[in-house]
């Protein structure tokens, strides 16, 4: 049994360098996404550094603005920067909706298609498909367009396929 545990333990170690080496080459900034339910931040690359935020908001999208071996340094939606371990990110994109009110999800990325159901700002949901103005948008199972500005998870002008 022990040996199955050393086994276990080894391969979580790969799987988290090998996680950490392939996010390394990246150039920053660059968008994520906190991939765990529970994710500290922290003052510096380390657990020996105070956290000073704990979020337990999984698919939050952060941008990443420095790299360090197994930490990134990232900027949340209200501007707040600390570092988190990697492992804690995914490089899955999500968007966080912005705004005083509902924003229109429509079912094509222009404002005279079909209107297929509306957003309250703070709700998180994957995007892809973005054209620099418009981005496709899933929450809940449900799809559709929005507005590029109506949301923080990606550059001014950021295209993805």
């Amino acid at each position: 049994m022990r040996a199955l545990g050393k086994l276990l333990f080894a391969l979580a170690v790969t799987l988290s360098v090998t996680a950490a080496s392939a996010q390394e080459e990246r150039k920053t900034p660059y968008w994520a996404s906190i991939s765990a339910g529970e994710a500290m931040m922290r003052t510096g690359p380390g657990r020996n550094y105070p956290g000073t935020w704990l979020y337990r908001r999984a698919d939050l999208p952060i941008k990443v603005v420095e790299v360090y071996p197994s930490w990134r340094k990232v900027q949340d939606p209200d501007g707040t920067t600390g570092w988190m371990l990697v492992h804690l990110l995914s490089e899955t994109r999500t968007a966080l909706v912005t705004g005083n009110e509902p924003r229109p999800i429509y079912e094509k990325p222009s404002e005279a298609s079909r209107l297929r159901f509306r957003a309250e700002p703070g709700v998180v949901g994957r995007i892809s498909r973005c054209d620099g103005t418009w981005c496709r948008i899933e929450v809940k199972g449900k799809q559709g367009f929005i507005q590029a500005a109506h949301f923080w998870g990606t550059d001014r002008g950021e295209t993805l396929d």
